[in-house]
């Protein structure tokens, strides 16, 4: 959301060019999240309940601060790249190829960076257990700032990929969360692929959905969250996670 107002400033309000509103978008919300992290999160990062309340407030934070600076208006920004092409006789904008393309890109670089780096190596070994990541002479301290890093700059990818195509306005970040979600439990926790095929699945019900009973349409979050409650209830793990089991004493 925050991404999405941001180039909305800079192109239209400001009228800098794409490429550096984009820069400016990304370093900008990457350092918001960055301090965040820094002042609030970090503090009480052992308390899994607590780290979720506080993000939640801190997005309902910004929500309101953008309602208070820009008002109740739906905002919209140019397309990044204009024209359409025709896919099997289906005209297809240039932006949604474009963002298409960006998710890919991304897709690929998060997995290279989790599978082939030494950051990587770091990242996954602090999720799996930070103690013993510690242990082996990883700062996770160190990490878990990175990585909030690489997560803020990818929401911020995400919302300059996406403004173009959706109003921007305060509440867009409401229902994309809830869908993320979705697909994040239906694919498995901490997998890559998981969440891209979960993404596909999530995607097919709700189009199905809409096509089928176009007067239902409205019931399309519903029905994605079946799938994810179906899916779960075979495998509690999601498509592709892994159920870790404590050891009772």
């Amino acid at each position: 959301m925050l991404a999405a107002y941001g180039m909305y400033i800079f192109t239209r309000q400001i009228g800098l060019g794409v490429i550096e509103s984009i820069v400016i978008t990304i370093v900008s919300v990457t350092v918001l999240g960055l301090l965040a992290y820094r002042f609030l999160i970090n503090r009480i990062r052992q308390h899994i309940v607590a780290v979720l309340l506080i993000t939640i407030a801190i997005a309902m934070f910004f929500e309101q601060l953008m309602l208070r600076i820009f008002g109740a208006h739906y905002l919209s920004t140019a397309y990044l790249i204009s024209g359409y092409t025709e896919i099997l006789g289906v005209r297809v904008l240039n932006q949604h190829l474009l963002t298409l393309g960006i998710v890919a890109v991304v897709i690929i670089i998060v997995w290279l960076l989790l599978a082939k780096t030494k950051l990587g190596i770091a990242i996954r070994a602090t999720a799996q257990d930070a103690e013993v990541a510690n242990l082996m002479g990883i700062s996770v301290p160190r990490t878990l700032l990175i990585t909030m890093g690489i997560a803020t700059a990818l929401a911020a990818v995400a919302g300059i990929a996406v403004a173009p195509l959706w109003t921007i306005y305060p509440y867009m970040w409401t229902s994309p969360l809830m869908m993320v979600m979705v697909i994040v439990i239906l694919g498995g926790l901490g997998n890559i692929k998981g969440s891209f095929i979960g993404a596909f699945i999530i995607a097919l019900a709700e189009v199905l959905v809409v096509s089928l009973v176009p007067a239902g349409s409205f019931l399309k979050v519903v029905f994605a969250m079946l799938v994810m409650v179906i899916v779960l209830v075979v495998r509690p793990g999601g498509l592709f996670g892994v159920v870790f089991e404590e050891e009772r004493l």
